[in-house]
């Protein structure tokens, strides 16, 4: 078993525009992509409970050609109004970071 941080060559985040977030998780090598993307831990589900969100909140793109995966979610806090601590989206991937991989 292994957590995603030690799958993925880049996990990282960012707006969509000013309602959503990008998760972006990508990998070096076509193996790790596979382990992950196989295992189901990805799902909309995992995803929404990692981000007080409900499942049809959440949509997952594979990119089997760049060895990548888009999860897209909205942001709880419109980008640059009053509260938001993060106005370029670009510190909530770390949920992501421990999330465990079993190979199927």
């Amino acid at each position: 078993m292994a957590r995603l941080r030690e799958l993925a060559k880049v996990i990282r985040s960012k707006n969509a525009g000013a309602l959503l977030l990008t998760l972006d998780i990508m990998f070096d090598n076509e193996e790790a992509y596979r382990t992950v993307f196989n295992s189901g831990v990805l799902s909309p589900r995992r995803i929404a409970s990692l981000y007080n969100l409900s499942d049809n909140q959440v949509e997952i793109i594979a990119f089997e050609v760049a060895l990548a995966i888009k999860i897209t979610i909205p942001r709880h806090t419109i980008a640059g109004s009053p509260g938001d601590s993060d106005v370029y989206g670009a510190q909530q991937h770390a949920p992501l970071f421990d999330l465990e991989i079993t190979a199927s």
